[in-house]
């Protein structure tokens, strides 16, 4: 390292951080990949949930209409166990939506290994310029003294 001017010691550090962002984005690509198709998948039956919900919420609501008018029992009672089914549906959609949601997790890997990437570089840093301010004497670096 001692025989590297200053300058291309900040291009090699310079080069080297590119890099480890280029990897950094490619991590984080790879591990988010698979959360956004659960997710997608998820919010899909979130959806059919709604669905699901909203045509009972009409056939409840004929069924209590017909059921006022009629007061007879197969009209409105055939309405009211479609819409009961339909909202027992719709739960166990939602409820199978909601599993696969909460169980995305966050880009974890990659938060760590940029977090160890830049200390790596803060430490890469710190020895370039040890290694530029420090006297040399007929070719030999002295190590430079511990500040206190």
């Amino acid at each position: 390292m001692a025989d590297l001017a200053v300058g291309d010691i900040v291009k090699n550090i310079t080069d080297d951080v590119k890099l480890l962002v280029q990897d950094q984005i490619e991590l984080a690509k790879a591990e988010l990949t698979p959360a956004a198709k659960q997710g997608g998948a998820g919010l899909g039956l979130f959806g059919a949930a709604g669905y699901f919900a909203l045509s009972a919420t009409i056939l409840l609501y004929f069924a209590a209409a017909w059921g006022l008018v009629a007061a007879g029992l197969p009209e409105w009672l055939a309405f009211l166990i479609v819409g009961a089914a339909l909202l027992l549906i719709s739960g166990t959609l939602a409820g199978i939506g909601y599993l696969i949601v909460r169980k995305i997790k966050g880009p974890d890997r990659t938060i760590a290994q940029a977090n160890q990437s830049v200390a790596e570089v803060k430490a890469a840093a710190e020895r370039a310029v040890a290694a530029a301010n420090a006297p040399q004497i007929e070719g030999q670096v002295v190590p430079p003294r511990e500040l206190t």
